[in-house]
C-alpha cells in the first residue's frame, strides 16, 4: 500500500521528497526540483475551455459540494502565457532518456505543439497519440469528437521507450498480442466505475498505465503537475515507479490521498 505526505504553499521541501502529493502552484515546486531528475511527465492541464469544469458527487450519501475549477482564460495567447514558463521547467527536470506526455484536445493541441517544439525542438517530437474514448454527445453541424490528443516527445534521441503490447483483434492471431498503435481505444470512465471520484476530467487508470508502462523504467520517477484526482500517481505507484504530484486545488489534493491509500 502506498501513502500521499501533502506540502501546500510554500512548505515544499528543498528538494521536494518523492511520493509526496503537494498542494501548491505548480511553477513553485517545478523551480524546486533538479535538473534532470525526472523520467516522464505527464500532464493533462485545463484545456482552457471556456467554462466552469463541475464534477459529481461520488456517492449518494456524501452531501459535499462536488469539485470544480475555473477552466478559462481570455484568449489563447493568455493560456499560452500561463502553461510556457511550466512547460520550460519541466524540460529542465527530464532526464536526457527521459519524455514528456501533453494530454489537450481540438481547442490548443495544434498550439501546443508548436511551443513544444520551440522549448524541446522539433526532432524531439515523437507521437500524436489519439486516446479514444467513445462516450459523449454529437452534433447536427460537425463530426462527433470523441478523442483527446496526448503529444509525445523525448528529452533527447534517447529517450526511454518499450512499445506497449495490445490484444490482437484478428481471428488469424487470437490470443495473441500485438504492439498498440498511435491510436488508442481505451473507454473513458462509466458513472458506475470503482475507480470514479467525482471530480472533473478524470482520467481512467487503463490509460495512465499504458503510457507509464510504455515510457518510464520500472525503476524511474513519474511526475504529473496537474495531478487532479492523481489517475497518474495511482497508476506510477500501482507499476512500482516512484511518483511526484502536484495540484493547486486542497480538494484534488484529498482526493488523491485517499486514493493513494487505498492503491495496491
Amino acid at each position: 500500500m502506498t501513502t500521499a505526505t501533502t506540502t501546500a504553499g510554500t512548505g515544499i521541501t528543498d528538494p521536494p521528497s518523492l511520493d509526496t502529493v503537494h498542494q501548491c502552484d505548480n511553477l513553485n515546486l517545478l523551480r524546486r526540483l533538479g535538473a534532470g531528475t525526472v523520467d516522464l511527465i505527464y500532464i493533462d492541464p485545463p484545456f482552457n475551455t471556456g467554462k466552469q469544469q463541475r464534477g459529481t458527487n461520488r456517492s449518494d450519501d456524501e452531501l459535499e459540494e462536488p469539485s470544480r475549477y475555473a477552466d478559462s482564460w481570455p484568449t489563447m495567447s493568455d493560456y499560452l502565457s500561463f502553461i510556457r514558463p511550466r512547460l520550460m521547467e519541466m524540460h529542465r527536470i527530464l532526464k536526457p532518456s527521459g519524455s514528456m506526455l501533453l494530454h489537450c484536445d481540438w481547442r490548443s493541441s495544434h498550439h501546443l505543439r508548436l511551443l513544444l517544439d520551440e522549448i524541446f525542438g522539433a526532432e524531439c517530437f515523437v507521437n500524436h497519440l489519439i486516446w479514444s474514448y467513445g462516450l459523449g454527445g454529437s452534433s447536427p453541424r460537425r463530426f462527433a469528437r470523441k478523442h483527446d490528443d496526448i503529444l509525445f516527445y523525448g528529452r533527447s534521441e534517447a529517450y526511454y521507450f518499450e512499445p506497449p503490447r495490445i490484444p490482437a483483434t484478428s481471428a488469424r492471431m487470437r490470443g495473441q498480442t500485438k504492439k498498440a498503435t498511435d491510436v488508442l481505444d481505451i473507454p473513458s470512465i462509466n458513472n458506475m466505475a470503482a475507480e470514479r471520484t467525482g471530480y472533473p476530467t478524470q482520467k481512467p487508470l487503463a490509460l495512465l498505465e499504458v503510457l507509464i508502462e510504455a515510457c518510464c523504467p520500472a525503476d524511474g520517477v513519474v511526475a504529473d503537475f496537474f495531478c487532479g484526482s492523481g489517475t497518474t500517481l495511482v497508476a506510477a505507484a500501482n507499476l512500482g515507479r516512484r511518483w511526484i504530484g502536484c495540484d493547486v486545488s486542497a480538494e484534488a489534493v484529498k482526493i488523491v490521498q485517499q486514493r493513494l491509500g487505498q492503491s495496491r
